[in-house]
Order: structure tokens, then C-alpha cells, then sequence
């Protein structure tokens, strides 16, 4: 069991989900980043400074007006947390559109691999007689 454990590891598509998973990982916390530090500021400037991350309807519990989602949240409330799945959707959207770029350009990167191999001038086999002119030649030769 432990053999076929460790050719299971050492299995090249383990290792690049492995790397997959930690860079995606790493992706994450930068798509985060940029949603609360970067695009929340801008759509607060064209909302009027709204902030949706702490936007919530409660639902049941006692929670004072202003209190911060978290702070409601630590207080026991039933929260109908609505700015976080707001958030939560416009970093799925940075994340799609960005997978869509890279796909797209690592597929122009393929596509201009592949314009140059086939530009590349062909190497010609030497040419040698057809198989036409070989059977001819046996032919006279048999005659003769």
C-alpha cells in the first residue's frame, strides 16, 4: 500500500494539481484584495459610499443600528447577510474574467506555436525513384 501510495504522489498530475491548488490558493487571497480594497472603494464613489460588506437585514436577535456585520454576527443574530453575497459574486466575476484572459491568451500563445511549425520550411526526403519506375525497371531488366 505504501508502493502505490508513493507512485500515486510522484505521478506528474498530482504534482501540477498540487501547484494548481496552492497558486490558486495565493490567487485568492490577491482576488480578495483587490474586490475590498479596490472596486469596493469605486463602487461606493458611484453608490454613494455605500459599503456593501456590511449590509444585512436581520432577521431575528437584537442588533443596534450601524453595528458592523461582524459585530452582529459575534452577537448571535439571524443575519440575511446580502452585501457579502454581493461581494462574493463580483469576485467570482474578477476571477472568471481573469481564467477567460489567461485561457485567451495562452491559447494565442498556442495558435502563434503552431502558425510558426507549420510556416517552417518542410525538410524534403531525398527523392528516389517512384515505385512506378522501380517496377519498370524490373520489368526490363527480366525482359532483357
Amino acid at each position: 500500500m505504501l508502493k502505490e501510495f508513493k507512485d500515486f504522489i510522484a505521478k506528474g498530475n498530482v504534482m501540477d494539481m498540487a501547484v494548481g491548488i496552492i497558486v490558486g490558493a495565493a490567487f485568492t487571497a490577491i482576488v480578495k484584495s483587490m474586490v475590498a480594497d479596490l472596486i469596493n472603494p469605486i463602487i461606493g464613489v458611484f453608490t454613494g459610499g455605500l459599503d456593501f460588506t456590511n449590509r444585512y437585514v436581520v432577521i431575528s436577535g437584537e442588533v443596534a443600528p450601524g453595528t458592523s456585520l461582524e459585530a452582529a454576527r459575534e452577537a448571535g443574530a439571524s443575519l440575511f447577510a446580502y452585501g457579502s453575497f454581493i461581494m462574493a459574486v463580483i469576485n467570482f466575476l474578477i476571477i472568471a474574467l481573469v481564467v477567460f484572459l489567461l485561457v485567451r491568451y495562452v491559447n494565442k500563445v498556442k495558435e502563434a506555436a503552431e502558425s510558426k511549425e507549420e510556416e517552417a520550411p518542410a525538410v524534403e526526403e531525398p527523392k528516389g525513384p517512384t515505385e512506378l519506375e522501380v517496377l519498370l525497371e524490373i520489368r526490363d531488366s527480366l525482359k532483357k
